[in-house]
Formats: C-alpha cells, sequence, structure tokens
C-alpha cells in the first residue's frame, strides 16, 4: 500500500484581515465604531449605545458631547433592516434629551424618523419612532416639523396598531400636535374621531387618558363635536362615568362633555338618552371635587345657549347647582356660582334661586377666597339684574354689609360685580335707603379711583342710582367722591363717560352739590364733550343742562336762553353773554371789583334787611319805597304834586331822588365777615305788589298783561320806538355804577330800562306769581320774554286741544301788548 500524504493547508489571501473580537469599554470607542462600513459592526454599535442610553440622562449627554447623533441620524436609512431598527431605538430614547431634540431640529432628521412609520416596518420600529416623535412634539418648533413633513397621517394610521405601546406614543403625539388650530383642522379631514373613541376601549388607563385629553382638546372645535356625535362618542363617554373603577377618567370625561354641550343638537340627544339626568346625578352626588367642579364647568359651557338653559331648566339643573354650592371646595363653589351665572338668562331659573341659592352665595361673599368673591358677586349681579324680588331676597337674606366689604377687594371683576347688585338693589327706594345708611356714599370712593373701565363704569353707575337725595349727595361730597366722578368725565371709554355723566346729572339735582361740580370743572369737561360728535351722549347733554338749571347766572350767559321751568332765585345775576370756554365770575368776587367800563351786571335779591320791608301794609311799602308804581292809589296824588315844575327840570330832580335813595351795600362799613349780596328794598317792593295785585288775578293773559305795564313803569316807561335813541338808560346805569362803586347793580334801582332789563325784571317777577315765562338774549342789547297762551276760540272746550300758542311780551313800544310767533326771526326783527 502507498503512503497516505498529508494535505497542506492553503494560507489565507493576503489581502483579507483576520476575523478580530473587540470588546469595548469606553462608549467613545463604540461612537467610532458608527463610522464602520459592516452592517455587523454598525448593529452591535447601536445595540451597545442603546443600552447605554437607557441608563439615564447623563449618558444621553455623553453620547452628544461624544458626537454620536450626527453619524446615528444617517443610520436612520441604512438599508439593513437590523441597523436601521437599532438606530431607531436609540432615537426614541435620546429624544427626550433637549439638547438632542434642538440638535435633530438642526439635523433635519424628521423626514427619516416619519418615514420609519410606514406599514411594512417592523412593530420595534413602529415603537421608538412614534417614541421619538412623541418626545421631539412636545416643543414648538418640533410641531411644527412633524406637521410640515405628514407626520400626522400615519401617527393616525398606528392609532390602530396591535401593539399598546404604539399606541400610546402615537396618541400622545396626536395630542401635542393637536394644541395648534391647523393640525385640528387636519385632523378632521383624515377622520381621526373613530380610532381615537376606540382607544376609550383600551385596558390601559394611559392610552385612555390621553385619548380623553386629545378629545378635550379637538371637541373645542364645533366640526369635531358633530363627528363625535356622529360616531356616539357621548355613549363612550357616558359608559366612563358610569363605571366606577374608571373614576381617575371621570375629570377628562367630563372636560369633554362640557364641549360637547355646546351644540344644541348634542344637548338634545344626550337629554333623550338620559345622559342628562345621568351627569346632573353624577355631579351632585360625587365626592370628588374636581369631577363636581368639571360637571359644574360642563353646565356652565352649555347654558350659553338659550335652548340649552330651556333644555337645562326642565331637568331641574339649579338644585344641583345650589347643591354644590354647599361644597367644602372652593374651586367647586367657584365654578357653580359660575354655572348659575350662566343659567340666569332663563327666567324661570332667576325665580328658583330667589330663595334657594341667594343666601348661599351671600355667605360665600364673607370668603377669604377673592376669586370666590368675585365669582359669587358675579351670580349675584345677574340674579338681581331686570329682577327687583331677587334683590329683595339678596337684601333680606343680610347681603348690603358684604356687597360694601367687597367693593374694597382686590380683583376688579369682584368690585364691579358687587357695584352692580347694589345698583339692581337700589332701584327701590326702601333698600336705596338701607345701602346709604351701610356707608354706601363712602365705600364707592375708592373703586371710583381705579384704573379698571368696568370698575369705573360700574361704580359711577352706583352712584347714579343711589345720590339720590341731599343727605347722600352731601356725604359723597364731603367723602370726596365728587372729584373722581369729574375726572372719569374724561374718559376714553364710551360707557364710563356715560355713566358718569349719568351720576354728575343726578348729584347735579341740590344746588350745593351742582356748585361744587361746576368747581371742579365738570362743567368745562361736559361742554368739551358735548362740542365731540363721537364722544357726546344723552346723558352728556342732560348732565350739563342740568348743571346748568342749578346755575342759572352761568345758563343764561351761556346759552341766552332760560325755559318757563327755569326759575330765578335770589342771587341770580345776568353778566352778559360769555363765550364757550370762559368762566364766570362767582358773584362776591364781582361785587368786590371796582366799577369799570363793562356792561352792569344785574342783580336779582329780595331779601331785604331794611326795616319795614315785606310788611302787608300798602302805606309802610310805598314810604320804604319813595316810588310810583302803577298799583299804587297814591299814584295820581305824587303825580300832581309835581304839575308846577318843568318838563326837564321835573325829570332831573327825579333822577336826583332816584340815585340818592340808592342804599349801601350790606355790610359795608359794618364788622359783620359774613358776606352777604347787595339787598334791593325796591326789588322786594315789587313782589310785594305783584303778590298782592297780579297774583289774585284768574286770566293769564290779563295778569301777563298787568304785569307787563307794571314792569315798563318801574324801567322809564313806554318808550316809542323813534325816541329810544334819545333815552338816556346808559348815563344812567353809569351813575348807578358810581354809587355803588360796583358793576353789580341790584334791579331794583334801574330806573331807565332797555330790552334786556325789563325782560330779566318781567321774568323775576312772572316767576315769583307762578306765570310761566321764558327769558331770551337777542343782538345789541335786546331780549324779550315768550310766553304760552290758549286761543281765545280753544277756551272752554272740553276734550284734546291744541297745543298753545307762543307770544312775545312787549315791554317798551307797547307795554303789555302780545306778538304772536310764527316766524320767530321775521318776526322779532319787526317786534324789536
Amino acid at each position: 500500500m502507498g503512503k497516505k500524504i498529508k494535505k497542506e493547508v492553503e494560507p489565507p489571501p493576503k489581502d483579507v484581515f483576520d476575523p478580530l473580537i473587540i470588546e469595548s469599554k469606553k462608549a467613545a470607542t463604540v461612537v467610532l465604531m458608527l463610522h464602520s462600513p459592516e452592517e455587523e459592526i454598525l448593529a452591535k454599535a447601536c445595540e451597545a449605545i442603546y443600552k447605554f442610553a437607557l441608563k439615564g440622562e447623563e449618558n444621553k449627554t455623553t453620547l452628544l458631547e461624544l458626537g454620536a447623533v450626527e453619524p446615528l441620524t444617517k443610520l436612520l436609512t441604512h438599508e439593513d433592516k437590523i441597523v436601521r431598527r437599532n438606530a431607531t431605538m436609540i432615537f426614541g430614547i435620546l429624544a427626550s434629551n433637549n439638547d438632542v431634540k434642538k440638535l435633530l431640529r438642526e439635523l433635519d432628521v424628521m423626514n427619516s424618523v416619519i418615514a420609519q412609520l410606514a406599514p411594512e416596518e417592523e412593530v420595534v420600529i413602529h415603537e421608538f419612532a412614534s417614541l421619538c416623535l412623541a418626545n421631539m412634539s412636545a416643543e414648538y418648533t418640533g410641531k411644527v416639523q412633524i406637521f410640515e413633513h405628514g407626520g400626522l397621517e400615519p401617527l393616525i394610521r398606528l392609532l390602530s396598531s396591535p401593539d399598546p405601546d404604539v399606541k400610546k406614543n402615537s396618541m400622545e403625539c396626536i395630542y401635542n400636535l393637536v394644541q395648534d388650530f391647523q393640525c385640528r383642522t387636519t385632523l378632521q379631514e383624515l377622520n381621526a374621531i373613530p380610532p381615537i373613541l376606540d382607544l376609550l376601549k383600551s385596558e390601559y388607563p394611559i392610552i385612555q387618558l390621553l385619548a380623553l385629553k386629545t378629545l378635550g382638546v379637538i371637541t373645542n372645535d364645533k366640526e369635531s363635536r358633530t363627528m363625535l356625535r356622529d360616531h356616539q362618542g357621548l355613549d363612550h363617554l357616558i359608559k366612563i362615568l358610569e363605571t366606577k373603577e374608571l373614576n381617575d377618567l371621570h375629570i377628562e370625561a367630563l372636560a369633554v362633555i362640557a364641549n360637547c354641550l355646546e351644540d344644541m343638537d348634542t344637548i338634545v340627544q344626550i337629554q333623550q338618552t338620559g345622559g342628562l339626568k345621568k351627569l346632573l346625578s353624577f355631579a351632585e352626588n360625587s365626592t370628588i371635587p374636581d369631577i363636581q367642579k368639571n360637571a359644574a364647568k360642563a353646565i356652565t359651557k352649555a347654558a350659553y345657549d338659550p335652548e340649552n338653559r330651556k333644555l337645562l331648566h326642565e331637568q331641574e339643573v339649579e338644585k344641583c347647582l345650589v347643591a354644590l354650592l354647599g361644597s367644602e371646595n372652593d374651586g367647586t363653589k367657584i365654578a357653580a356660582s359660575q354655572a348659575i351665572s350662566a343659567m340666569c338668562e332663563n327666567s324661570g331659573s332667576k325665580d328658583f334661586f330667589n330663595n334657594q341659592g341667594i343666601p348661599q352665595l351671600i355667605q360665600l361673599l364673607k370668603s377669604d377666597n377673592e376669586e370666590l368673591r368675585e365669582a359669587a358677586a358675579l351670580a349675584l349681579a345677574n340674579l338681581t339684574t331686570c329682577n327687583p324680588a331677587n334683590a329683595s331676597a339678596a337684601a333680606e337674606a343680610d347681603g348690603i354689609d358684604p356687597l360694601i366689604n367687597v367693593l374694597s377687594s382686590k380683583r376688579d371683576g369682584a368690585i364691579a360685580n358687587a357695584a352692580t347688585v347694589l345698583t339692581n338693589m337700589a332701584m327701590q327706594e326702601p333698600l336705596r335707603q338701607n345701602i346709604q345708611n351701610h356707608g354706601i356714599m363712602h365705600a364707592i370712593i375708592s373703586p371710583l379711583h381705579s384704573a379698571n373701565t368696568a370698575v369705573q363704569s360700574k361704580a359711577a353707575l352706583t352712584v347714579a342710582s343711589t345720590a339720590c337725595d341731599v343727605e347722600a349727595r352731601t356725604e359723597l361730597r364731603n367723602s370726596g367722591g365728587l372729584e373722581p366722578l369729574v375726572e372719569l368725565l374724561r374718559s376714553k371709554n364710551d360707557e364710563v363717560r356715560k355713566h358718569a355723566s349719568w351720576a354728575v346729572m343726578v348729584c347735579a339735582g341740590d344746588e350745593l352739590t351742582a356748585n361744587e361740580l361746576c368747581r371742579l370743572g365738570a362743567l368745562d369737561v361736559l361742554e368739551a364733550v358735548n362740542l365731540s360728535g363721537s364722544r357726546k351722549n344723552k346723558f352728556s347733554e342732560a348732565a350739563y343742562n342740568k348743571l346748568l338749571n342749578n346755575n342759572l347766572s352761568l345758563k343764561y350767559s351761556q346759552t341766552g336762553y332760560l325755559s318757563s321751568s327755569n326759575i330765578i332765585n335770589d342771587g341770580f345775576y345776568d353778566y352778559g353773554r360769555i363765550n364757550p370756554g370762559t368762566k364766570l365770575l362767582p358773584l362776591k368776587e364781582l361785587c368786590l371789583q371796582e366799577p369799570s367800563d363793562l356792561r352792569a351786571i344785574l342783580l336779582i335779591n329780595s331779601k331785604s334787611d331794611v326795616a319795614g320791608f315785606g310788611s302787608p301794609t300798602e302805606d309802610k311799602s310805598e314810604a320804604a319805597s319813595g316810588r310810583n308804581t302803577v298799583l299804587s292809589k297814591s299814584a295820581t296824588k305824587e303825580k300832581g304834586g309835581r304839575k308846577g315844575r318843568g318838563k326837564k327840570e321835573e325829570e332831573k330832580v327825579k333822577e336826583e331822588d332816584e340815585v340818592m335813595a340808592v342804599p349801601k351795600f350790606v355790610g359795608e362799613g359794618s364788622s359783620d365777615k359774613e358776606w352777604r349780596p347787595p339787598s334791593d328794598p325796591d326789588f322786594s317792593m315789587y313782589v310785594y305788589e305783584v303778590t298782592k295785585s297780579i297774583l289774585p288775578m284768574t286770566s293769564i293773559k290779563e295778569q301777563i298783561e298787568v304785569l307787563a305795564k307794571y314792569v315798563a313803569e318801574k324801567m322809564g316807561g313806554k318808550i316809542p320806538k323813534e325816541k329810544l335813541p334819545d333815552f338816556s338808560w346808559e348815563l344812567h346805569m353809569s351813575e348807578l355804577k358810581f354809587q355803588l362803586k360796583s358793576n353789580v347793580i341790584p334791579i331794583g334801582h334801574v330806573r331807565k330800562g332797555i330790552f334786556y332789563h325789563r325782560a330779566l325784571l318781567f321774568k323775576a317777577l312772572a316767576d315769583r306769581i307762578g306765570i310761566g315765562c321764558s327769558l331770551v338774549r337777542g343782538e345789541y342789547g335786546r331780549a324779550w320774554n315768550e310766553v304760552k297762551l290758549l286761543n281765545e276760540s280753544q277756551k272752554g272746550v272740553i276734550g284734546s286741544l291744541p297745543p298753545p300758542e307762543l307770544y312775545v311780551v312787549d315791554l317798551m313800544f307797547h307795554p303789555g301788548g302780545l306778538m304772536k310767533l310764527r316766524s320767530r326771526e321775521a318776526d322779532l326783527y319787526r317786534f324789536l
């Protein structure tokens, strides 16, 4: 046999590297391996990095610092499935690190990650790719990138994945994305509601919770609510509420239901299926504060719709809300109060809360929780608006003190609401007096100073409703409440300006307050407001006129007109016309000025300190006056005594007598420090005479005619038109100013008067005896009185009458004559 020869082994090729097993304990070494062209090395390196990253945040930061992220992003699109899978798993973990997220956004890897969601990929790739996107979507820029790269559609598809982690990650990412309105719109187009609803049946609470939270966001849009309703989503939600084991989901389920109840169709559907009654019962009987709070919020949202309110009222929602007011949790009580506020638009609900609800809300006003006080005050404001019974109920529940205390709250809403309730209460006089007795005028000062326009508006309205008598206005004035009120007239807010004007109009109801308002500049501000077409309102005009009506001297100077309802009282003075924006000096200041060449200021003052005035005897009156009157029995005798004198001499003696008869001003040369206006004994006598002789006349026309003759007689008699230029009234007025050492002339001293002297005297005397007449200032020293009289043919007619006709009283040319006004300008031109 031949010898067996051993076959020689061929040596390995020289260009082939012998296999090398490397065991590395350094992350840096493994990161370097990510650049290897070998799939096996890449796969093992990725696996090692994945395990390293799982161990904590520090390791993720280390990998970032070692530069692992950039080579890993390239492996997301590697041809080898294992390499691609392992790289995706790493990013699922790494993307929770904020610095990694930032770098991933810069590297723009979103397309590569979203590509891993393709249906043909493994479940594990789906899991970690969706986890990466969930982490990336936590920030706004990440959301934008995911949406712009079309990530929403594959994520919705993965909601139907058999793997719970894939569902959870996808749902979390979708929840983050739908915070943006544009994503919500796209979600509706992709019909995402059905797969989300399916997740409510999941056995994993976290998936159910994320699904509910997502539904809570997307049902803010009407289209999504409709889709939810069409896919029987409400049934799923009610079932969750009925399942005690799912009580950790009840709060979110209620939030979704709250959104859905905004739609009439939804609330009808839930009511028809008995779900609404279950919801109310669930809310009332739950022991979890957040559940009760969300139930109340659901009711609030639903109650914004009128038809919804009607259905809720039929389901006796009020009982549930009153029960929730008794909760120990402030949040629940706040939500219940807000729901009551919303339900107040229904009159039936308002009536229900009269006995049940209002007392509890009053108690809540005493809470230390400012937000709760605000919510309770809002409910009371809505309950008492246009409802006197509820306003009374609030007062009967001892609500006035707590409401006034809320006016000093730190929350503007609470102050505004409390002010509204007090305003509603003050509509009833007994309640208004009660509110005044509790110091409202002092308490409202702080709200008037508020910088919040809602508070300013409501506070001004409270002043308008409570300052209805002299005592209240005096308290407001003494408390410094008029200054901020005048300041509010300057507001740029229309409602604030309107309510402030209303309050000023009410406060101008008495002379002292009106004068103080004028001193503070209210008239000037209102005048500027009323000159502006955009800023004026009916209340600013009414307030301006009301202030002027309490300051007739200013009104006549500014407007040149006093109506028959503007009664001239003592202290009135005619300064003459002043231009808008010009201030009228007070009477005292004018009286203390030296005489000048300015027009004489005519004063009305019947208060006399001269002895004998006001005596009922005619003789005393004549003696004190020392002057002729058309009503005096001694007139004939006096005229006879002057017959022998020449005409010019007689006039000269008469003028000297008149000047000498002028008394000195009250207080002149005396030590009496209290200033009083100049007395006017002659005018006092005029008042006495016309009261005694003209007032008893039964015919108004006769009263007017006789009074006109009386006034003309006192002012120089009848003056023919052609003789008017020779009527030396200017010299007479200059002599009076010189004699009195003042520009202020009491009307009774004027013995030569023309149009404006006579018209003023006629108006002043007519007002004393109840003859209705106006005083109108014209041009060039003209002024006249207008009266309204029934036509002779209308007297004695029974039934409705046409309005009386307007006449001008002649005091100059034919004293006592009346001219009917048809065309005012033409008639007056001819007449005057």
